[in-house]
């Protein structure tokens, strides 16, 4: 009997799915928990109860046994991917302490030590005190140890929910090096916990023995307990293969394997994403993060909250469209696509630069959104088109820094996440960049990312060259309209790129004024 197919869980912002493929790459079952992303009981607090990642996961489980025709017998393996930089305290039965920090949550800690001794001395010869004194105000680990000493003191694990979720799995306090994107010591560099003498265990305050233990991609973290069995359906003692993060299941999924061919994330939070076999920081202090592919890495800038703003726009604006499309049993985005062929190419002069949340360095910590070029012209179409050429001008821009830092040409386009099911913003995209822009075969390219991990992990493909041939292929390739790509090339160069120095004196003036964002310090 042969075991050709792969359970991939894949627990993201927005819903968990239980996922069957086949070793072509080809999603045989699938099943679909939507997630409630967060409760908040404090303004920037995004917050959820492990319990319920747990139990979503389950349920997602036994619906997919309700609707496949697969024997449990041929599954060879489970393998599991989800969103980055959720932590989460437990005790030595790995029973939750608080509920989790969502990677969403904007608190800070005020007031955190300095590092000190030859370390401080060096980030203040270097001029990077400002940098990790953020860094440290951001450290989710600082603000439990200062508010909740007695949680902290109480804490035997602090997990990333894939942490989590593989101890709820296997019994085992492991997980994959892959996944450890966060305010952790972690050597980005190595993949594996920072050496004693390292700075950020100072900096973070994370003592080495409540932390996990590492296992690369493609490794085995365990096998499946008889509790999570009977909670999940899933065989007993099935091995549970290391896969890696999200976003990195996702650049692999998409058959970005090579450096040449970039990765657009269309989620939550955008990003464009390229596997490199070299350490290479995008941004200065900025670390790659860990790839899919073991010892590599992946150059990615962010666009935080970068989707979000088209669910913003919807809630906010779309309610005609949404229900149309629920009268008519069609998806919203066909007429939002509509929407955005109401207006031409560059939004009649108006142009949006999508830096709705803060960052460490680009944008700075001072930054917000802008939108300049309104006339009485502009209808809420114009806002909406001018959204999305915004997000990809900002991951434009991304792609010539990774470019300019890795001196590889990126000549290639994969778009995968909830955007890339929109044809308007798959075209205004290849506009943009000027570049053939390919949607994956299928949507749920993370899920077929951590596949690929198990499927080399388990030797049923020899290698990551010959499972992402193998098992990833394109669906639709968008082609880049050159007079298009003519205008819009002279709005981002003349007019976007300019935007944020011209504007980032009145972005610190406002700040000054109304105390947001909060300075640190």
């Amino acid at each position: 009997m042969s075991r050709d197919y792969i359970l991939a869980i894949d627990n993201g912002t927005q819903s968990v799915r239980a996922l069957l493929f086949d070793l072509k790459g080809n999603l045989i079952s699938k099943a679909r928990v939507p997630l409630e992303p967060y409760f908040s009981t404090q303004p920037g607090w995004t917050e959820q109860n492990p319990e319920y990642f747990w139990n979503s996961l389950c349920r997602a489980c036994l619906e997919l046994w309700d609707v496949t025709q697969v024997p449990k017998n041929e599954i060879a393996c489970v393998t599991l991917t989800t969103q980055r930089s959720t932590v989460i305290n437990v005790d030595e039965n790995g029973v939750p302490l608080r509920p989790a920090i969502v990677w969403l949550d904007q608190r800070q800690t005020k007031g955190v030590k300095p590092v000190g001794g030859l370390w401080g001395k060096l980030f203040k010869v270097a001029c990077l005190s400002k940098t990790i004194a953020y860094l440290q105000a951001e450290t989710e680990a600082h603000w439990i140890r200062t508010y909740q000493p007695d949680i902290w003191k109480r804490t035997y694990k602090y997990l990333f929910l894939s942490g989590y979720l593989t101890y709820k799995l296997t019994g085992n306090f492991v997980d994959s090096s892959g996944c450890q994107v966060g305010y952790v010591p972690f050597d980005y560099k190595k993949q594996q916990w920072a050496s004693p003498n390292d700075w950020k265990w100072k900096a973070l305050a994370i003592n080495p023995e409540i932390l996990p233990t590492l296992i690369p991609p493609t490794h085995q973290l365990g096998t499946i307990t008889k509790e999570a069995a009977e909670a999940t359906g899933i065989p007993l003692g099935l091995p549970l293969i290391a896969a890696a993060a999200d976003k990195a299941c996702e650049v692999i999924g998409a058959g970005c394997l090579e450096p040449h061919i970039g990765c657009l994330s269309y989620g939550t939070t955008a990003t464009i994403n390229t596997t490199h076999k070299k350490y290479i920081e995008a941004i200065p202090m900025i670390p790659p993060y860990p790839a899919a592919v073991p010892g590599a890495y992946n150059l990615e800038i962010q666009i935080y909250r970068g989707y979000w703003m088209v669910n913003w726009f919807r809630q906010e604006f779309g309610h005609h469209e949404e229900q149309i499309a629920k009268e008519r049993g069609i998806e919203p985005e066909v007429l939002f696509d509509e929407l955005v062929h109401q207006v031409p190419p560059g939004s009649m002069g108006l142009v949006l630069q999508p830096y709705w949340s803060p960052g460490l360095k680009i944008p700075g910590p001072e930054a917000k959104g802008a939108i300049i070029g309104f006339s009485d012209v502009h209808t809420r179409a114009h806002l909406y088109r001018a959204i999305l050429e915004g997000l990809a001008y900002a991951l434009r821009e991304g792609k010539e820094r990774v470019e300019r830092r890795g001196g590889i040409p990126i000549t290639e386009l994969r778009i995968s996440g909830g955007g890339s099911q929109s044809d308007a913003a798959m075209q205004i995209t290849a506009d943009i960049f000027g570049l053939p822009t390919a949607r994956p075969h299928i949507y749920e390219t993370s899920g077929l990312g951590a596949a690929i991990n198990a499927s080399v992990g388990l030797h049923l493909h020899p290698d990551f060259s010959t499972a992402v041939k193998k098992m990833t292929h394109l669906g639709r390739v968008f082609e880049p309209n050159p007079s298009t790509h003519e205008i819009y090339n002279r709005l981002y160069n003349s007019i976007y790129k300019k935007m944020y120095r011209k504007l980032k004196p009145f972005y610190e003036e406002i700040c000054n004024i109304i105390g947001y964002p909060a300075k640190n310090g």
